[in-house]
């Protein structure tokens, strides 16, 4: 029998607490990547003009690497708070400190007008973004995960993940069409400022309908039993996660290496190399993206249904494995040339990410019990995006630069590849464990998914 807290929703209510999710985790994605391809196009001539081209996008995206290296702190301080407050509260103040740092970046003089000030000033208020962004995922997929139905949470908890292509979608769309309408000194002058300006009015939509949603109901009745127990104080989520959770913590972390990385090689690396190695055009590479993520979009749902039905480790396996297969064709089809091949390459790439990210929502959820979901979640997925996610365009450059050819970046990301191959592979299936009950382990939940639940007095 289920309890009370994990009892399916109302279907209204839980489509209202999907699309609060995911119309916010959109706007916050949609500023994340906003900034890394404008990392890729202009900021190396706005910010960086003194160094060669190759260079200088490589300082720009090192100032793009920053953000991510902010995340693992936005994720111990929102996860911590989100925690003992609730994830309403957090949610929302992220999506403003997220909003105002795109906002501000849209009104941020050049190098031109303000000399080494200029990436100064960028590079903090990437900071402020990554920031933001480490306290957002965890928040909003536990939102879903915790309100929706446990039958179908991998597919539901997937809705909040489609916030990423949907975020990537329309950061592109609204900079490709820039690209078209604008000259490219128009566009490198004042054109580039419209997208990030832009967030603003993103923000107040967003808050408006975040606002209107409930606090999760599981966290609502572990906070109430929380309360009742006064004979010891509670330790911090943060101390109770590495206690309690540090194996959960470290396969998290292992599995989002090839998710992380492959992402990051297929949709912000490739402006670079298609742009630079395959000779395309930047409205060719940014059109590919557009209509990649579009499709990268609609299958991630598919994906979260299907890891309802065979599990969350099978269809994460998949997408990782495929991912390493795809890399070496991937750069193959770039570098001839055309149009075609460039969207086939970058669409496979992504319907094949879809496939670790769709589930990860859901899988990272119950690892963790409720009174340290947050935290437990946000410091697996986060701190890992500074090794994976953060360095990747990066390093991707700097092998293209040093060796001219893809081959070492193939190789860079099988490697990732290899690790998430055996994170996930050590762990246990998780998608019978309700969210509601006391904490056990995912191969206990399993278990007991088949006869009727004990009522204990365990703390949650």
């Amino acid at each position: 029998m289920s309890s009370p807290a994990s009892a399916p929703p109302a279907p209204n209510n839980l489509k209202r607490i999907v699309a609060a999710s995911l119309i916010g985790t959109t706007i916050e994605w949609y500023d994340f990547f906003l900034y890394g391809s404008a990392a890729a196009l202009v900021f190396n001539k706005l910010f960086f003009p003194d160094s060669d081209p190759l260079v200088g996008t490589l300082l720009s995206f090192l100032t793009y690497a920053v953000g991510f290296a902010a995340r693992p702190l936005g994720a111990l301080v929102f996860g911590h708070y989100g925690d003992r407050l609730g994830r309403k509260k957090l949610l929302v103040l992220s999506l403003l400190m997220m909003g105002g740092a795109t906002f501000a970046i849209g009104l941020l003089p050049t190098h031109a007008t303000i000399g080494t000030a200029a990436p100064v000033l960028l590079t903090v208020l990437r900071l402020v973004q990554g920031f933001a962004l480490g306290g957002e995922w965890g928040g909003a997929v536990l939102l879903v995960s915790e309100h929706g139905d446990a039958r179908r949470r991998g597919f539901w908890a997937s809705w909040p993940q489609t916030g990423a292509p949907a975020g990537q979608l329309l950061a592109t769309g609204v900079l490709s069409l820039l690209t078209a309408l604008l000259s490219d000194s128009a566009f490198n002058s004042w054109g580039w400022r419209i997208p990030f300006l832009l967030s603003g009015v993103l923000v107040m939509v967003g808050l408006w309908i975040r606002l209107s949603v409930d606090e999760s109901p599981v966290f609502k009745q572990a906070l109430a039993q929380a309360e009742t127990r006064t004979a010891e104080a509670e330790p911090m989520p943060l101390v109770a996660v590495l206690r309690h959770h540090w194996r959960d913590v470290l396969i998290a972390m292992g599995a989002r290496m090839a998710e992380n990385i492959g992402y990051y090689v297929i949709t912000a690396f490739i402006l670079v190399y298609a742009t630079t190695a395959a000779d395309l055009s930047k409205q060719t590479a940014l059109n590919a993206v557009l209509i990649a993520s579009a499709v990268h979009f609609a299958v991630i749902p598919a994906w979260g249904a299907l890891s309802d039905r065979i599990g969350r480790r099978p269809v994460y396996l998949l997408g990782a494995a495929s991912v390493g297969l795809w890399m070496f064709p991937f750069f193959t089809l770039i570098d001839s040339g055309d149009f075609g091949s460039l969207l086939l390459a970058v669409t496979v790439g992504l319907v094949l990410h879809g496939a670790m990210y769709a589930p990860q929502a859901a899988f990272f959820s119950e690892m963790f019990a409720t009174r340290m979901r947050y935290s437990g979640a946000s410091i697996g997925a986060q701190f890992a995006s500074v090794a994976a996610g953060a360095p990747a365009p990066l390093i991707a450059t700097a092998l293209l630069s040093e060796y001219d050819s893809s081959t070492p970046i193939s190789l860079y990301v099988i490697a990732s590849v290899l690790l998430t191959l055996v994170a996930v592979g050590v762990a246990k299936e998780t998608r019978h464990r309700d969210l509601a009950e006391p904490m056990a382990s995912p191969s206990e939940a399993e278990e007991a998914s088949a006869t009727p639940r004990k009522q204990g007095a365990r703390s949650v």
